[in-house]
């Protein structure tokens, strides 16, 4: 299995029809992680993003992608499977003239683009929801070397402790009416996720844990991924 599209539409429809898209400012700051305003921000993807070529793998509304855009020179496409968080993204942020959307799968997109990227990154994105051994190949010959993979997943040991294996497990998306849908994940700690890197050729550079005291605070609810194209 590639990947879901059932659950982020149904998603994505209750979201435009509780709160209709219109024109926003781009965000302040990039977020990482389940907690807005913790964790770091761009920097995650280079020192200096001026007139860098970015790739986000699941954009959703937008709002990352759009933070990205402000720097100077840099240009920043974002893809989602679903159309109506294209719609969205575009409703918001569509007078951003180094911005683009696409509807698409990421690993179809990655699989008929010829560009290289100067930093790729997946915010509960499809990097976790796509089979790592096909998408992180496909990422890394369209990563210029040396440049930046970056993802944020949600921790595998947010709900306890569990073995982790390299086959994807049950889970679920919450919808904004707090209905569940289920999905599948592949749902793996540091040492697994290096593995995987390893073998597209990149190699893992960091690994952080992230916490959020709203759903608790006593376990890991983020992690985020920075690896490098040899």
């Amino acid at each position: 299995m590639l990947a879901q599209a059932s659950p982020w539409h149904a998603h994505a429809f209750q979201r435009t029809t509780a709160s209709p898209a219109e024109p926003l400012s781009a965000p302040a700051r990039m977020e990482w992680t389940t907690r807005p305003g913790s964790g770091p921000g761009a920097e995650i993807l280079g020192p200096d993003l001026h007139r860098k070529r970015l790739l986000e793998l699941g954009c959703g509304p937008g709002h990352n992608a759009a933070h990205l855009a402000t720097r100077p020179g840099a240009h920043v496409t974002g893809i989602d499977l679903v159309g109506l968080q294209v719609h969205r993204a575009r409703s918001h942020y569509g007078r951003l003239n180094n911005l683009t959307f696409v509807a698409g799968h990421a690993l179809h997109y990655l699989q008929a683009t010829d560009e290289q990227f100067d930093g790729v990154y997946s915010v509960f994105g499809a990097v976790g929801l796509v089979a790592p051994e096909l998408l992180l190949p496909a990422i890394a010959q369209h990563l210029k070397p040396g440049r930046t993979l970056a993802f944020s997943v949600p921790h595998p040991q947010r709900d306890g402790p569990r073995p982790t294996a390299d086959r994807p497990r049950r889970d679920h998306v919450t919808l904004p009416d707090h209905s569940r849908l289920p999905i599948v994940r592949w749902d793996f700690d540091t040492g697994r996720w290096e593995r995987h890197l390893d073998r597209a050729g990149l190699r893992l550079a960091s690994a952080r844990e992230f916490h959020d005291a709203r759903h608790g605070g006593h376990r890991p609810a983020t992690l985020l991924i920075t690896a490098r194209r040899r």
